[in-house]
């Protein structure tokens, strides 16, 4: 095994380890931060990452390894990748006029290999437990983590290993986790449980774990600031909207961010949003007091991938908040299936977890915390097919919310099979 060039910092107490060793969590129960030796990023020029850009090569057509030097550098042949990322910025001026902003854009994570953001995050994770000479690997999960560590487990000839709340997981995630022969155990628990076993049962069963405690996780999940900012030429936007569950995303973007600036990518950090569900908001409680997270006991919303009460990288989360001089707001479900039913009708789709984001700006537009003429960068994390019981229900007007007016209604109409009835029902459904 070749010499590596990062080491493991704790965010706590900054104990540092050795880039390789087994471990998620610093001796003082705190998470840990991936360290880069900076020499190999600082001689890297964005020039290099257009060339990638027309390579054949599958790392160079990743859109995490594209970045290597930034991400992890790790020989080409060591690399667990489907490829990963390459998803579109879209503009939309009917979601820019719902949000209240001139300038909105909305970069699709959903287009990934298996539909979320997710992806990102494993290819890095499942290359370090290749290294690591690891068989078997594991995480807890709302949906998103298992489907995307099951596809790229099945890719590396590794067995996973996924907890998932029973009951609780979109059947169009827990498909992905099965289909990809993901040994599935349903915990008769919350998230936070299913979480709290399989730290315990990862460390005696010698399963590699690959929830978002896993730093090498974070690396790969960065690397959408990277593909954002290049998307935009190297230049910020004003802020960057994420929907908060676990919060290892906004806790990449922003670690993302800051390495970008410090090697002179960009001039000046964006400012960072996170959105929760007010039934699972324990970073929005917490901002706003000012206190430690108090963890929010039995979560619930219908936004199943940020359904988590005890989020694991909070404080990572909190330092890139607070460094970028951004805010924690909170939605309710009926704002989070309004703008989910926007985005759908804007043809872009996404699941509900995304729709809060979108809420969440219009919301901020709305008290005057995001200026109507900045330029507004939203992360939409998952795909419209991860959840479609969701849409249908709520096309159906099966659910009912307090809030909800269910305004963008589009219900299947049933028709006889006669050629008559059948024309008279399209002339009536063309009307305006």
């Amino acid at each position: 095994m070749s010499r590596v060039s990062w080491s493991l910092a704790c965010v706590d107490c900054g104990q540092r380890y050795a880039g390789l060793e087994l471990r998620y969590r610093c001796a003082c129960g705190g998470t840990l931060d991936v360290v880069h030796d900076q020499g190999a990023a600082r001689a890297v020029k964005p020039e290099t990452f257009d060339r990638r850009l027309a390579s054949r090569l599958a790392v160079d057509r990743s859109g995490v390894w594209r970045y290597r030097e930034l991400v992890l550098p790790v020989r080409t042949d060591e690399i667990v990748t489907r490829p990963e990322g390459n998803t579109n910025l879209y503009a939309s001026p009917a979601l820019a006029a719902y949000t209240g902003v001139e300038a909105l854009q909305l970069k699709h994570e959903g287009e990934n290999p298996t539909g979320s953001f997710k992806d990102r995050g494993m290819t890095v994770g499942v290359t370090v437990a290749r290294r690591l000479g690891m068989e078997r690997v594991a995480c807890a999960s709302t949906g998103n983590t298992s489907a995307s560590m099951a596809a790229y487990a099945a890719v590396a000839g590794m067995t996973a290993f996924v907890f998932v709340p029973a009951g609780k997981v979109a059947s169009g995630k827990l498909a992905q986790a099965l289909a990809y022969g993901a040994k599935t155990i349903e915990i008769e628990a919350d998230f936070d449980r299913a979480m709290a076993l399989v730290e315990e049962v990862a460390r005696r069963e010698d399963l590699y774990l690959l929830n978002s405690v896993n730093p090498f996780r974070i690396e790969g999940q960065k690397a959408i600031a990277f593909e954002l900012l290049h998307d935009l030429g190297w230049k910020a936007p004003d802020w960057i909207v994420v929907p908060g569950g676990n919060l290892g995303n906004s806790s990449a973007i922003f670690k993302g961010l800051q390495e970008l600036k410090a090697l002179g990518f960009v001039p000046r950090l964006p400012r960072l949003a996170v959105i929760q569900a007010e039934g699972a908001n324990p970073l929005y409680r917490a901002f706003k007091s000012g206190t430690p997270l108090r963890p929010v006991v039995a979560p619930e919303t219908l936004a199943t991938a940020i359904r988590i009460g005890n989020p694991v990288s909070w404080k990572k989360c909190l330092r890139g908040i607070e460094a970028t001089q951004g805010v924690v707001e909170q939605v309710s479900d009926a704002q989070i299936l309004e703008a989910k039913a926007k985005l759908d009708a804007a043809g872009i789709g996404a699941e509900p977890a995304s729709g809060a984001a979108l809420a969440g700006v219009k919301k901020l537009v709305a008290a005057g915390i995001i200026g109507r003429r900045e330029h507004v960068c939203v992360i939409l994390t998952g795909h419209l097919l991860k959840d479609p019981e969701t849409v249908v229900r709520y096309h159906g007007g099966e659910l009912q919310l307090e809030g909800l007016e269910a305004r963008d209604v589009n219900r299947p109409v049933r028709c006889a099979p006669q050629l008559e009835t059948l024309l008279q029902l399209v002339r009536r459904l063309a009307r305006p």
